[in-house]
């Protein structure tokens, strides 16, 4: 299958990576920086990995099934983390990867 047939998948993972990207950020300027560590990490590993399972779909790679079951993962760890904290970045960044997670799911099937 070529990488046009997932183009509603790669909206996601972009989406998604953006979203930890910005809430990465934004965390980093909150006050009490300490306690978004985990926030931190976890933005990091999952705007990491929507960005290297949109370039391996680019380019064809037979692991995608392998890599979307590690991409949910990661996305429903980071979101989750990212629910238990009140600020709307954080809150806006659980909902893209959650979504995320479902749609990663569907390719891992």
């Amino acid at each position: 299958m070529s990488h046009e047939n997932y183009s509603s998948v790669i909206q996601t993972l972009n989406e998604c990576m953006t979203a930890c990207n910005h809430c990465y950020d934004a965390c980093l300027k909150e006050d009490h920086v300490n306690m978004m560590v985990e926030c931190i990490r976890v933005d990091r590993e999952c705007a990491d990995i929507c960005s290297y399972l949109v370039q391996a779909i680019g380019r064809g790679t037979p692991f995608i099934s392998e890599l979307a079951e590690v991409c949910a993962k990661i996305c429903e760890n980071c979101g989750n983390e990212c629910k238990k904290h009140d600020h709307e970045h954080c809150q806006k960044c659980a909902e893209a990867c959650l979504r995320c997670a479902e749609e990663c799911r569907k390719l891992s099937a």
